[in-house]
């Protein structure tokens, strides 16, 4: 069985927060939402929790940060290719995002670029030609890379 990752949001507005994450291409699983929940798949491996942020700290005794002036996380989400990484910023950037919080990445081998959602998380969008990247590394950084 593949291991699958359920990220974690605090959201102000779930509702909101739902359609804003399904007009960036995830899908809301039904089975796992209530008033103050909505599970937002991206794939069969990746999940995005939204909770009320009443909801939220019911997990955790931590004080919740406002991702709008604090950072706790940055998420990172593949693309197929780079205009798949332009794509899913232009729909978030449609739905009420900001788009390119952080500077644009563009390597060659590597594109990214990202967006921030209305509760001010920035969700990373990035492709990269494997096999481009690793012949780009020096010797010591591909040694550094397999031993990890």
């Amino acid at each position: 069985m593949s291991r699958l990752i359920f990220v974690n949001l605090p959201v102000t507005d779930v509702a909101k927060s739902t359609a804003f994450y399904e007009a960036v291409g995830a899908v809301r699983d039904p089975r796992f939402c209530d008033d103050s929940t909505s599970m937002m798949k991206f794939s069969d491996t990746i999940a995005v929790m939204l909770l009320s942020r009443e909801r939220f700290a019911q997990f955790t005794s931590k004080t919740i940060i406002d991702a709008r002036t604090h950072v706790q996380t940055l998420i990172a989400l593949s693309a197929d290719n780079r205009d798949g990484v332009d794509d899913t910023v232009a729909r978030a950037t449609s739905a009420g995002g900001q788009p390119d919080p952080n500077p644009v990445q563009d390597y060659g081998f590597m594109y990214g670029r990202s967006f921030e959602d209305p509760d001010g998380h920035i969700i990373e969008v990035v492709w990269m030609d494997v096999e481009a990247a690793l012949a780009a590394m020096s010797p010591a950084q591909q040694t550094e890379q397999v031993s990890a």
